[in-house]
């Protein structure tokens, strides 16, 4: 079962469909080193039993000990297959794990670019985002942060690149948070005629934005999709603004160049 949840979590991140598959063949070669120990447990279990059952029937001291040795050697046995059987689970997660943390980018290799693909992930893994995050100097009420578990969790759910989602919300909300867009839990400007609109809370503002951005903006076929990249985004997101795509950019790189 763990196993199976770091597999579907590899997926999410982005991790390439081929290295699962590597790992899912090292798995069947590991299955069936597990099921030839069980089959050797069985066997044992099976002879042990009938070790027992000439003990009941024999009143022959020698046998009985002769028996009773053989008994306690094959318990030794047992004991020793049954915890090569732990091993080989303990094996299977520690080679998923170091297949699929071989897969995330590193923080020094990250790159953006006016013209990416803003569906594409950075490839970092969360504790690399965390660190990443940690280090912008700007984030002084700690919003970025505090918030980056659930951020890269949203990200990872809407296909959204991480810098991108973060450098959008200091551009549209700074890097503090301005007091109206932290009222309404707002933090990308969404609008109706009436103004902002309101959110509950910080979880529910932020997937909002997560949600609005995948639907409307960086999927084909959405409500305001004009491409993938910044310049596609701007046009329908802030088209009046010719300083839009400078700004989201520059805070981006303030994110990159803290690494």
């Amino acid at each position: 079962m763990k196993v199976a949840k770091i597999v579907i979590n590899a997926l999410k991140n982005g991790i390439h469909i081929i290295s699962i598959i590597a790992v899912f063949i090292i798995l069947l070669q590991l299955k069936q080193c597990e099921n030839n120990t069980q089959l050797a447990i069985e066997e044992s279990e099976q002879e042990l039993a009938k070790q027992e059952k000439t003990i009941e029937n024999t009143n022959n001291v020698e046998i009985y000990q002769r028996t009773q040795n053989q008994i306690t050697s094959r318990n030794s046995v047992v004991r020793r297959k049954g915890e090569n059987i732990e091993e080989v689970e303990e094996s299977k997660q520690e080679i998923v794990e170091e297949v699929i943390e071989e897969q995330y980018s590193k923080i020094e290799d990250i790159t953006i670019s006016r013209d990416m693909d803003l569906t594409v992930r950075t490839g970092l893994s969360k504790e690399d985002f965390k660190n990443l995050i940690s280090n912008v100097k700007y984030d002084t009420s700690k919003f970025f942060y505090d918030n980056s578990d659930f951020i890269y969790d949203l990200c990872a759910e809407y296909q959204i690149n991480e810098i991108f989602f973060c450098g959008l919300i200091s551009a549209e909300s700074g890097w503090n948070i301005a007091s109206n867009h932290r009222r309404a839990h707002n933090y990308i400007s969404l609008m109706t005629k009436k103004g902002l609109i309101q959110y509950n809370s910080v979880e529910e503002g932020l997937t909002a934005a997560a949600e609005a951005l995948h639907n409307n903006y960086l999927t084909e076929g959405g409500r305001f999709y004009n491409g993938k990249t910044l310049y596609g985004v701007k046009t329908r997101f802030c088209p009046a603004s010719s300083t839009w795509v400078e700004l989201v950019y520059g805070r981006m790189q303030q994110i990159i160049n803290c690494k």
